[in-house]
């Protein structure tokens, strides 16, 4: 297996790992899609090397949906359109024992910052401030799923033999989330605590891990659970990689290995 396949099966791997970041219908009334079968099997298919993470995510559902006999996906990726303008997309369209699926496809990264709200779903944001958990709970519910009742999605409808009123709409919204460094955090109420991956810490504070060793991960192995067998930098190594990210405004997610061995993955922001 060559770098790019090994690297692709570790990404799927590490997704089909990472737990949905709610159970049932307890945010906003968007009800979570579950696997049936959660076994891990292996990714079959090629993926371009510069497919971003989102669309990668996307190629592994319609794998993994492929894998369970009581699926049939009808229709995925597909762009709906007014007058040659994209007006949405929407990510699948599927039966489950012949009940039509609307499934929308939802993989972040948040890290929890009390300031930014007075509530749980308020208080989680992307790395590099541009987007939070609110964002796109709204976005979800007031554009991307009422997409199907749209007068323009009728034509893809008609094709399928359904009706937009007999669609279960459902999404698949998994999440790894970070803690601030040494912070202690209230228990998590409304969000799944096993989505917790590690914590996150200012650059102006990375001298504190100064005794550890590091490695960076291309954004695409993000995906990935820790893996031991690379090519680890002490900080001094690592510091001056580090901080011509962080100089960009850019906030990267790294691996860190303590001296007894121990891994943790963690953010540095710049802000």
């Amino acid at each position: 297996m060559d770098l790019n396949s090994k690297n692709i099966q570790l990404q799927y791997e590490g997704f089909c790992k990472t737990p949905s970041l709610w159970k049932n219908a307890e945010i906003f009334d968007l009800q979570q899609f579950h696997f049936n079968n959660n076994s891990t099997t292996t990714f079959e298919g090629e993926l371009p090397e510069n497919l971003r993470l989102g669309k990668r995510v996307e190629r592994f559902v319609s794998h993994q949906l492929k894998q369970d006999l009581t699926i049939s996906i009808l229709a995925e990726n597909i762009q709906i359109q007014q007058e040659k303008i994209t007006v949405g997309e929407i990510d699948f369209i599927l039966k489950e024992n012949q009940t039509p699926i609307h499934l929308e496809v939802v993989y972040k990264f948040y890290l929890y910052d009390e300031k930014s709200g007075e509530i749980e779903i308020e208080q989680f944001i992307g790395p590099n401030k541009k987007d939070s958990l609110l964002q796109k709970l709204t976005k979800l519910q007031k554009q991307q799923l009422p997409l199907i009742y749209n007068k323009n999605t009728e034509q893809l409808l008609s094709k399928l033999n359904l009706n937009a009123i007999e669609i279960e709409q459902k999404v698949l919204f998994k999440a790894q989330l970070f803690l601030p460094y040494n912070c202690e955090i209230p228990e998590l109420k409304q969000l799944n605590s096993a989505c917790v991956k590690g914590f996150y810490i200012p650059f102006n504070d990375l001298q504190i891990l100064s005794k550890y060793k590091f490695y960076i991960p291309s954004k695409i192995n993000w995906l990935q659970e820790i893996q031991t067998q690379v090519n680890w930098l002490t900080f001094e190594a690592f510091l001056p990689k580090v901080t011509t990210i962080i100089e960009q405004k850019t906030s990267p997610l790294c691996w860190l290995k303590q001296p007894n061995g121990e891994d943790q993955k963690f953010f540095i922001v710049w802000w």
